[in-house]
């Protein structure tokens, strides 16, 4: 498999679970920066122009955190990234679902690219304010599903990952994690795969 990723990006979290997975792959990384998503080389494998993307052993190429996720829990069910029980998987996918689309979708997304919302650069601050109010409701029920747990749907699971990536970019904008959010971060950072995760995108 190969892993088209930026460090610090919301691959990263995809980058965890290969890392728990334990089966060989490659991380290819995409300077975002220097707009390289937009360039032949890449637009030919995602024409999207984004991370992750997953190139799988069978060449087919998969695009979009939940379905990339999703796709290595189902295929890898050694590696334990769902529970069993449908519920559970439903609460996950709830939970995973919400860390993509709304917090970091509609709250870091207005907060890191604030002209994607608006065509007036005057309204900027407002764009980057209602973002950090997002974020911070998504963190505040995040916090509700967290309590007395060690992981969101109590084991480790594919949306541990996602929060973790927000979690991270909170850091970036000087949003103070709630308590149990911030118990998970920290859990988080000690997997050793997020260790190894980390060293490897040079954010140790």
């Amino acid at each position: 498999m190969k892993l088209y990723y930026s460090p610090g990006a919301c691959s990263i979290g995809i980058h965890i679970l290969l890392e728990e997975i334990g089966k060989p792959y490659e991380a290819i990384a995409v300077n975002l920066r220097e707009g390289e998503q937009y360039k032949p080389g890449f637009t030919a494998v995602n024409p999207k122009s984004k991370v992750p993307t997953l190139a799988r052993d069978d060449g087919a190429i998969l695009t979009e955190y939940p379905a990339i996720a999703y796709w290595l829990a189902k295929s890898n069910p050694f590696a334990n990234l769902l529970p069993d029980d449908v519920d559970e998987q439903a609460r996950a996918l709830e939970l995973l679902d919400y860390a993509v689309s709304t917090i970091h979708m509609q709250g870091f997304t207005r907060q890191f690219r604030p002209g994607n919302f608006t065509p007036n650069p005057a309204d900027e601050d407002a764009v980057k304010a209602r973002g950090k109010d997002i974020a911070e409701k998504g963190f505040a029920l995040l916090d509700e599903a967290l309590e007395g747990k060690d992981y969101a749907v109590g084991q480790f699971s594919i949306a541990d990952s996602a929060i973790f990536y927000v979690s991270l970019w909170s850091t970036r904008v000087g949003i103070t994690l709630p308590g149990n959010v911030a118990a998970h971060f920290e859990r988080m950072k000690a997997r050793p795969s997020v260790q190894r995760v980390l060293q490897q995108e040079g954010l140790a």
